[in-house]
């Protein structure tokens, strides 16, 4: 019986990490009652898995436990909405000055549709959005330098952080690994929350490019608040409801 239990018990485990995978939480009463087991029994489960780091516990459940994910994985994510993002973010591109984008690659396909410029610069932590901006004609890319960050292929730490700074620009186009409405936006690596907050402290205005299945989500490192976003983008009508947690503290495009 002790061997079945456990046999039991490791069966249901990878379970719960599968199914806070596939829905991003779960919470202890509804994996209970799938299980049925105890909720003391589920609480158990979801400490060892916390230890193993293949989930994070939050009150009343667990939600996934944020990993940076590879360049090639989070571009081929969500391609038609983050084109749908990128066609908005475009119409607020300044003709003339500097602008700032971050390494997400939601903002990294702003950069490959930018068109000819004359007399715009723009600066990025990111290898792959540098070069896309530096096939643009007529436009100054600038790269703030740093650490290369192997999974993300962004550019980090202190030198980054302090490239981030020496160009003050016009507009700040960020993403996010997660927005709250409370929390403002976080990012599954601390290093890479750093950099974003160094780039918005520089920028006249920020302009979050997200996409509607970060909503609401939080990961693990946080970034920029409510109050230092500008406007929001999604690929979502302005007036969806899935917005209304927003709508009173940016503008929704």
């Amino acid at each position: 019986m002790a061997v079945n239990g456990s046999i039991d018990g490791e069966r249901r485990r990878r379970e719960l990490v599968e199914l806070v995978r596939e829905s991003g939480e779960l919470s202890i009463e509804r994996a209970a009652a799938r299980f049925e087991v105890s909720s003391m029994t589920i609480r158990r489960d979801l400490e060892t898995l916390e230890i193993d780091g293949l989930l994070r516990r939050v009150r009343g459940g667990a939600v996934a436990s944020p990993v940076p994910r590879s360049h090639d994985d989070r571009l081929a994510t969500r391609a038609a909405a983050k084109r749908v993002i990128a066609r908005k973010a475009l119409a607020l591109v300044p003709r003339t000055g500097t602008i700032a984008l971050d390494a997400s690659t939601t903002v990294q396909g702003l950069a490959e549709s930018l068109g000819d410029r004359d007399g715009l610069a723009a600066c990025t932590n990111s290898v792959q959005t540098f070069e896309a901006l530096a096939r643009v004609p007529g436009l100054d890319a600038q790269l703030t330098g740093g650490s290369h960050e192997p999974v993300t292929g962004s550019l980090v730490g202190p030198i980054a952080n302090a490239g981030a700074g020496l160009l003050l620009t016009r507009v700040f186009f960020a993403s996010a690994d997660a927005l709250h409405p409370v929390l403002g936006t976080s990012e599954a690596s601390l290093a890479e929350a750093e950099v974003k907050r160094h780039l918005a402290a520089a920028a006249d205005r920020t302009v979050l490019c997200i996409d509607s299945s970060k909503l609401g989500k939080r990961s693990t490192g946080a970034a920029l608040d409510l109050a230092e976003i500008a406007t929001l983008i999604t690929e979502l009508d302005p007036d969806d409801d899935r917005l209304d947690p927003y709508r009173a503290y940016v503008e929704l495009l």
